[in-house]
């Protein structure tokens, strides 16, 4: 089957039996920060003509002629057959497979000037982008979903799980869930980007990954403040588990199942996130808790640590539903309130005491 055909609506169909594929298409990329670079670097290692986009005309011209990403991935040589340019509209036109890693607070702004280039017949985006935002309360998913065309809805798919930039730029052994409501656009993203290397499972509960991926980086804020203070292994334990509970607690009450927290959308990337040392949304903690103000924290990166946004989104959200979220809304106060990071946790602990299973999350696993 020849890239033409394997793009066809008629091939999207589900099947039992889906197997690694010697099939390459167009990939467009949108972003060319850390993670949107990793992603173009590995379709282009497949064999997919790719192209990224960048607004910052140094970082095209680096990717171009130095074959690396100088300003936000530094160190990693790319593939001479990975192009760069700064004309988004020719890099999504050109597409049929299109990646969109850009922050959540400007994504509707990039994707409502691109609507009038996308073809429902033959495109399919995969948003690579975690985040709430802050005003609307908006996962991607949602903002998608009212700043596209209803025609291309179906088209959506969304990308989440444990993965750091530098790992899959260096072929490390990872996985990661493809979600879309449409089975038939998950299994072809699954084996456009699928490798020995880099292996893509796949899931009809877009809402579960979505929260997953975005709540994540919260706790792993509240991790890295753990450490910062010195608290412990157990500290940190505890803090994932019964963060993972609050993110569970609200992708269900938002018609999520529980069993998706249970895979790499979920625990895998809250696990990540929380341990890893290349975790921005970690860093960050950690200096917090050692005694460093958020703005000067803030004022040394490059790169987005989409927690920060994030506490703030995930309280109101949790609130505007009814969830009782004590680590959350701990975060929350400790980063836009100034809150004390110690004074804070012997609140949380000193709460009174309950079941560790909330019923409507077993009444939901019973289903």
């Amino acid at each position: 089957m020849d890239t033409e055909e394997c793009d066809r609506e008629d091939v999207l169909h589900p099947r039992k039996k889906v197997a690694f594929t010697r099939d390459r298409t167009e990939v467009g990329v949108l972003g060319a920060g850390a993670w949107g670079t990793a992603l173009a670097v590995h379709c282009a290692r497949m064999g997919h003509t790719t192209r990224i986009w960048c607004r910052n005309e140094e970082v095209v011209k680096a990717i171009n002629e130095q074959h690396e990403n100088t300003k936000y991935f530094v160190g990693f040589k790319l593939p001479e057959n990975l192009v760069a340019s700064t004309d988004k509209h020719d890099v999504v036109s050109r597409s049929k497979l299109l990646l969109m890693v850009i922050p959540t607070p400007h994504v509707a702004e990039v994707m409502e000037t691109i609507a009038g280039d996308l073809r429902p017949e033959d495109q399919i985006i995969v948003s690579c982008s975690k985040g709430i935002l802050n005003d609307t309360l908006e996962t991607v998913d949602e903002i998608l979903e009212r700043v596209l065309p209803p025609a291309f809805h179906p088209r959506l798919a969304y990308l989440s799980g444990p993965n750091f930039a530098a790992e899959i730029a260096r072929e490390l052994p990872s996985c990661t869930t493809i979600a879309s409501k449409t089975e038939s656009v998950a299994i072809h993203v699954q084996e456009m980007l699928s490798t020995p290397r880099f292996r893509c499972y796949r899931t009809t509960d877009v809402t579960g990954a979505e929260l997953g991926g975005a709540l994540k980086n919260v706790l792993a804020i509240a991790c890295g403040i753990s450490d910062g203070l010195e608290f412990g292994n157990n500290t940190r334990a505890a803090l994932i588990t019964r963060g993972m509970n609050e993110i569970q607690r609200i992708a269900v009450a938002k018609g999520a199942s529980p069993l998706t927290m249970a895979g790499l959308a979920g625990v895998g990337d809250l696990v990540l996130t929380c341990t890893g040392d290349l975790s921005r949304n970690r860093s960050v903690g950690l200096r917090l808790g050692r005694g460093e103000s958020l703005s000067a924290i803030k004022g040394s990166m490059t790169a987005v640590a989409e927690g920060i946004l994030t506490s703030k989104s995930a309280n109101a959200l949790a609130e505007k539903i009814g969830i009782d979220c004590p680590i959350i809304n701990g975060i929350y106060r400790v980063i836009h309130g100034g809150d004390d990071p110690a004074t804070v946790t012997l609140q949380v602990m000193s709460r009174d005491l309950r079941f560790e299973v909330d019923d409507e999350i077993a009444e939901k696993i019973k289903e």
